[in-house]
């Protein structure tokens, strides 16, 4: 009886083991942006489906590694340029996941946790060095009551190639004249001042551990760091705090079926302004570098849970889901991937 009972158990080891060994282990890199959400997806997905292997290494470096072929897929917060996919020897998908916010962190000792207010001239004269000390007169004017300390402003920035650098230059862009004649919106841009740090995560923590600092990250850096954040007058001439509501106000547009769309100066009056779609992109033709037609589906198989069973890890995470016109796009999307010109489904 006992002899049955190890066989039995050495059976079920194998079993499971054989099980986990035929499991195909699909590769993505990208954005910083989404990371943590992706990450939890990723662990949960991972338990009964495919393993993902997922690296934060900035949008930029998402774009290269897939048009590259180095990877199953790419995340990013920026669009690919359309250079970029001439260039890349096919047509390029992307495909909506989430959506998040980028705010402005500061780093300051204020009583009460009184949280400030920017517009965006404001910020864009902060990181062109135009606004030098906190007790600017244009700062204190748009926060009547709060003591700003007479205290020098550090700038903390991205220094690797990021969609939250895309997202936040490209809201400066269109909110202000002189940025976008000096300055520009790209995934890399060159500053005027300031300090760089790699990903949402080293601007976080540069901004935690330097005082009289500002930066610009996804907002669950802020939270898990618990640095505070500036509320940000959007067109309205509100002053919005972001949230999962505000950022949803801001997809409230009309997406293209490409999905390729920008959210931010939103013209609803109750939505953030530095929000944005975050994207997973591949390639719609995937039969490239021996890749095999099992992978390809994997692939598929994992972006397409992602925006449907993944959404319920979104809240939880501080991203907001995606509406359901923006799903049904990313699904129309997936359902466009062939193999050798052929559907995979």
């Amino acid at each position: 009886m006992l002899r049955k009972i190890v066989l039995l158990g050495l059976i079920a080891i194998l079993t499971i083991g054989t099980i986990y060994a035929q499991r195909i282990e699909i590769m993505g890199a990208g954005a910083t942006f989404p990371e943590p959400l992706y990450q939890r997806m990723f662990e949960e997905y991972s338990k009964t489906h495919n393993r993902v292997n997922y690296q934060g290494i900035g949008s930029g470096g998402g774009i290269r590694q897939l048009i590259a072929k180095t990877t199953d897929f790419g995340g990013t917060d920026a669009l690919v340029a359309a250079e970029e996919e001439a260039g890349s020897g096919g047509t390029i998908l992307h495909v909506p996941t989430c959506l998040g916010a980028i705010v402005i962190t500061y780093n300051l000792e204020l009583p009460g946790g009184t949280k400030l207010k920017f517009t965006a001239d404001i910020i864009a004269d902060i990181f062109q060095g135009n606004i030098t000390t906190w007790n600017d007169r244009r700062i204190v004017a748009v926060n009547p009551g709060v003591t700003l300390p007479r205290l020098p402003i550090t700038i903390v920035h991205r220094s690797d190639g990021s969609g939250s650098t895309f997202i936040f230059t490209d809201y400066l862009t269109k909110t202000n004249k002189t940025w976008a004649d000096k300055i520009g919106s790209g995934t890399a841009v060159n500053w005027p001042t300031g300090i760089g740090a790699r990903g949402n995560a080293g601007v976080a923590g540069a901004v935690n551990q330097t005082r009289g600092s500002i930066g610009y990250v996804e907002l669950i850096y802020a939270l898990s760091n618990n640095i505070p954040y500036a509320d940000v007058q959007n067109r309205s001439g509100n002053y919005i705090t972001p949230n999962m509501q505000s950022v949803s106000h801001a997809a409230e547009v009309t997406i293209p079926a490409d999905a390729k769309v920008s959210l931010v100066d939103t013209t609803h009056p109750q939505g953030y302004p530095i929000s944005s779609f975050t994207w997973v992109i591949l390639f719609k033709e995937q039969n490239y570098n021996n890749r095999s037609n099992e992978q390809a589906k994997a692939t598929v198989h994992l972006v397409n849970w992602m925006i449907n069973d993944g959404q319920r890890f979104a809240s939880e995470m501080h991203y907001a889901p995606l509406p359901e016109t923006a799903k049904k796009i990313g699904l129309d999307l997936l359902k466009s991937v062939t193999f050798d010109g052929k559907g995979l489904n």
